[in-house]
């Protein structure tokens, strides 16, 4: 069987189930026409998971959610803050069985291909949800789109850049940010040489964060035109290589804990690490610390090159819609809501993160932003994710192994084999 039919005949299959999930609780044949002809009739209650920071990032969510209800009285919102680690894991699920999925979800754009595949989300096409659709970037709008039809809206788009304290290059005598990998471990050992006490760079042991590396190889996880999965490729060898070099003693250092990705910023935030590879998610907390008790201390570069190329992944959320919702009138008014330029000027403001509008560049909170601005460079020189069904889900997969291998648990080679072996029908239609 072709890849293409064996993932329209799982769809198929998980379609019916859901399909007769949702007929059975409640007609919504008209939830379109509704929701876009009288909005303030329509009554129900959403629930929305939201996977974003509970600190950092959710209160700019709470207080759209709170604009709703006022908006729409009728209206009730089940606001759910749902950790991003897991979240893809706990909503398939739940989709799965059909009880306990979300009406609405901030997906992750690597999700939103996989679950348009499986059946588990509602095409949005001719919905208020999809409302000033031509207003949307190319790039993060791509990913909302399976097989011809619209599965999510994208609601905040990023990619991952060098971040730097700039106090510690003037200490260092560095005088421009590195733009080579080779520049990096140059730059990483002066600033451990000059101040001591100091952490170079610091890199997290997760195989979202090595992407940069790879890509720099000029290679990814997946081969789209050959349909292989390339996890044991010997690019991906050379990418964590050079990550080993990054991170030996004098240079820098990485984490293999659960608390990898705390630590990185905790460092960072209090003046141990002089650089770090982090997205602009991370910069409303990173300003917290005391070493950005002035924000112009922070840096921010696009990811350094490699011998074939330059860029982080492409990342970000989408909002998509369940299609197993009994109240997909309230949802389409939701999406459309929170995703109006209003509410993603108000994230962006709030949280520093990059609108996936284009519109909402313009509006002068984002405009004047400054670090919506210095992220302007790394997203354009951003790599998009694979279209492939499935492919988001290499990330988890292969990172354990990949902590092993800086961990020194197990060689290069077998881990890499190992984790090869593990995404064995990870992407349908994929050899692996």
């Amino acid at each position: 069987m072709t890849r293409g039919r064996r993932v329209l005949a799982l769809a198929a299959a998980t379609a019916l189930t859901v399909t007769a999930c949702s007929e059975s609780a409640t007609d919504q044949s008209d939830a379109a026409e509704r929701a876009a002809n009288d909005p303030q009739s329509v009554t129900g209650t959403v629930t929305f998971w939201d996977t974003s920071d509970a600190t950092s990032e959710s209160p700019a969510y709470k207080e759209l959610v709170k604009r709703f209800e006022e908006k729409y009285p009728k209206i009730t919102v089940d606001y759910v803050n749902v950790p991003f680690d897991g979240a893809d894991d706990k909503f398939k699920t739940a989709a799965a069985s059909g009880d306990g999925a979300p009406d609405v979800m901030r997906s992750d754009v690597g999700w939103t291909p996989t679950f348009a595949a499986l059946g588990y989300l509602q095409p949005l096409d001719g919905t208020p949800a999809l409302e000033g659709s031509d207003d949307y970037l190319p790039v993060p709008m791509a990913s909302n789109v399976y097989e011809d039809k619209t599965y999510g809206v994208p609601q905040v788009t990023d990619t991952l850049a060098l971040l730097y304290n700039k106090e510690h290059f003037d200490k260092a005598g560095i005088d421009e940010p590195p733009s080579t990998w080779e520049e990096l471990r140059k730059a990483a050992e002066t600033l451990e040489e000059k101040i001591p006490g100091t952490t170079g760079i610091f890199i997290n042991a997760d195989s979202y964060y090595l992407l940069p590396f790879v890509y720099g190889e000029g290679a990814d996880y997946v081969d789209t035109e050959g349909e292989r999965i390339t996890i044991d490729s010997p690019e991906v060898k050379a990418a964590i290589e050079t990550v080993r070099e990054l991170t030996a003693d004098g240079v820098g250092t990485t984490d293999t804990s659960a608390n990898k990705y705390t630590n990185m910023v905790d460092g960072f935030k209090n003046g141990s690490i002089s650089m770090i590879i982090n997205g602009p998610w991370s910069v409303s907390d990173t300003l917290t610390g005391k070493a950005f008790s002035d924000p112009d201390n922070l840096g921010v570069a696009p990811v350094p090159a490699g011998p074939k190329g330059q860029g982080g992944p492409v990342g970000g959320h989408n909002y998509t819609i369940y299609a197993g919702s009994d109240n997909l009138a309230a949802s389409y008014l939701f999406v459309q809501f929170m995703n109006s330029p209003e509410s993603q000027a108000y994230v962006a403001a709030q949280n520093n993160t990059l609108p996936t509008r284009e519109s909402v560049y313009e509006v002068p909170e984002v405009a004047d932003n400054e670090v919506i601005e210095a992220f302007a460079e790394p997203i354009e020189q951003a790599v998009p994710r694979p279209p492939a069904p499935g492919a988001g889900t290499l990330y988890d997969l292969f990172t354990p192994f990949y902590e092993q291998i800086l961990g020194g648990q197990t060689s290069l080679e077998d881990g890499l084999a190992q984790a090869q072996r593990k995404a064995k029908d990870a992407v349908p239609g994929y050899e692996s």
